[in-house]
C-alpha cells in the first residue's frame, strides 16, 4: 500500500462520512431463521405483536441515541464556550505568556475538538444503523411511516433544499472551534 493511499484511507476512516450499510444485508440478517408465526403456536397476531414490540424498542433506542448525542453536544458546547470566556478574560496576559506554555493547552483543546467530532460522527453512524433496522422491521408492518414515507418526504437526506440532516451540521462545530483555537494561537504568536 502506497503512503498516499494509506493517508487517504486514514483520512476517510477518521474524517469521512463512513460506509453505509447495505439495506438488503441488514434485512437478511435481521430475521431469525426458523422463527415465524408457527413459533408462536400458529398465532399470527402474537407474531405481529412481537414484531411491533421489537419495532417500538428500536425506535426508543434510536431516540435515546439522539438524546445522548444532544447531551454530548451540550456538554462540549458549554465546555468550549467556557474556555473561550476564560481565554477572553485572560487575553491581556496571553501575549506575554511563553510560547511553550501555550502549546500544551492548544494541543489538548484540538484533541478535545477531535473527540467531539468523532463522538458526533459515531452517534450519526449508530443512528443510521438503527434506522436501517427500523426500515427492515417496517416491511413487516402494515405501514412504513419512517422508511417509506417520512424519509422519502425528506428526500432521503440527499436534497439539501428539502432537508439537511442535523448531524451533518453538528459535525462542523468541533472543527470550527479547533480552527478558532489554532487561529488564536497564531494571532498570539504573531503579535
Amino acid at each position: 500500500m502506497s503512503s498516499t493511499s494509506a493517508v487517504a484511507k486514514f483520512w476517510r476512516s477518521y474524517f469521512g462520512g463512513g460506509k453505509r450499510a447495505d439495506f438488503d444485508s441488514v434485512r437478511n440478517s435481521l430475521w431469525t431463521a426458523g422463527v415465524d408465526s408457527s413459533s408462536f403456536g400458529g398465532d399470527d397476531v402474537k407474531y405481529r405483536e412481537t414484531i411491533l414490540a421489537q419495532y417500538n424498542v428500536c425506535l426508543e433506542m434510536a431516540d435515546r441515541i439522539s438524546a445522548r448525542r444532544g447531551l454530548a453536544n451540550t456538554f462540549y458546547l458549554t465546555l468550549n464556550t467556557a474556555i473561550f470566556a476564560l481565554i477572553g478574560g485572560a487575553w491581556k496576559n496571553l501575549p506575554k505568556a511563553p510560547l511553550d506554555l501555550l502549546i500544551a493547552p492548544l494541543v489538548v483543546l484540538v484533541i478535545q475538538c477531535m473527540t467531539w467530532f468523532w463522538l458526533v460522527r459515531s452517534y450519526r453512524q449508530l443512528n443510521a444503523a438503527k434506522y436501517l433496522v427500523v426500515g427492515a422491521l417496517e416491511e413487516r408492518l402494515p405501514a412504513s411511516p419512517y422508511w417509506k414515507a417520512e424519509w422519502v418526504a425528506l428526500g432521503e437526506g440527499d436534497d439539501k433544499e428539502v432537508y439537511w440532516p442535523l448531524t451533518h451540521i453538528e459535525q462542523w462545530v468541533p472543527p470550527l472551534f479547533a480552527l478558532a483555537y489554532v487561529g488564536g494561537f497564531i494571532a498570539i504568536v504573531l503579535s
